[in-house]
């Protein structure tokens, strides 16, 4: 092997405006053949309207990795804080989303 072959890596650029981060307590994914999208919005309690605050394409490959590695996040996260509780599971269908969407007032 060659001394001066250096291991190769990905280096990811953060700046400082991503790293801040959005918050977001809604997700509505749609696909196609080709493509998942997940629509990442905040939802505010007696507010009627959701904003999307980022969106993200997927090629059903990428989705499927990205579900992967949730679910092992979850479970290392479970394993030391504990099983994460939903309040009412959702039903096969409906978007995830923290709170009733109906009938608030601002």
């Amino acid at each position: 092997m060659n001394d001066n072959k250096q291991q190769q890596g990905l280096q990811i650029e953060l700046t400082p405006d991503v790293a801040q981060g959005e918050y977001a307590n809604l997700a509505v994914i749609t696909h196609s053949s080709s493509d998942f999208v997940i629509d990442f919005a905040r939802m505010l309690p007696g507010v009627p309207k959701a904003s999307v605050k980022s969106r993200v394409i997927l090629a059903p490959e990428h989705a499927k990795r990205l579900m992967l590695a949730l679910q092992e996040n979850i479970t290392r996260y479970e394993s030391i804080f504990g099983t994460i509780k939903l309040p009412n599971q959702p039903q096969p269908g409906s978007t995830i989303a923290p709170f009733s969407v109906g009938g608030g007032e601002a």
